[in-house]
């Protein structure tokens, strides 16, 4: 039986560290950015280059010019959304994996082999949090850099996948890593993968 555990996050809450210790300790595959370069080599027309500029973004004048393109000529974001949405299936139906962000959650809702994740925590804790990663980078900066994530991810969830960014209800397992602690949030993700 396949095992999958998806793992999404606010920027700063430790979502990519708890996935990437849980990976090791159950011998699984870990995906983040990787997902970028599959995404790029499964579809001819992207690049690595282009897929970066928009990973877990949305176009910046998306709206109702936005829904006119040619079917047949589908806007690059569009060609991403469906690379990235193929990678991520063809990786959970022939691996045992942990992949975070990308929406993955949403991706993989039908597969019942999978654990769904998300790990959140306060603003103030989690720009402290990357403060400590990014050392002589100011508060201000990280704090921006911190909403700036937090916009953007929440803007690609509803656009993407007409769900609410964080809504309990698209999990199985919600983690406050600001309350737990990262260690504690890793103890309970195996211990919920440990069922599925």
């Amino acid at each position: 039986m396949k095992k999958v555990i998806t793992i999404a996050r606010e920027f700063g809450a430790g979502g990519g560290e708890i996935g990437r210790r849980v990976a090791k300790e159950l011998g699984l595959q870990f995906y983040d950015k990787d997902i970028i370069i599959r995404t790029a080599l499964a579809d001819p027309k992207l690049n690595p280059e282009q897929v970066r500029k928009w990973d877990e973004r949305v176009p910046s004048s998306f709206g109702f010019a936005q829904s006119l393109f040619d079917f047949y000529n589908k806007p690059l974001d569009e060609q991403l959304w469906q690379a990235q949405r193929d990678a991520i299936r063809d990786m959970a139906n022939h691996e045992n994996c942990v992949i975070v962000g990308r929406n993955s959650e949403y991706i993989l809702s039908e597969f019942d082999h999978c654990l769904r994740v998300f790990a959140h925590a306060g603003f103030q804790w989690r720009v402290n949090r990357m403060a400590g990663m990014m050392p002589g980078v100011p508060l201000e900066q990280v704090a921006s850099d911190v909403r700036q994530a937090d916009r953007a991810r929440k803007k690609s969830c509803e656009y993407y996948t007409g769900t609410i960014y964080g809504d309990a209800r698209n999990y199985d397992l919600t983690v406050n890593t600001e309350k737990l602690g990262v260690d504690r949030a890793v103890e309970l993700v195996l211990a919920a993968a440990a069922e599925i």
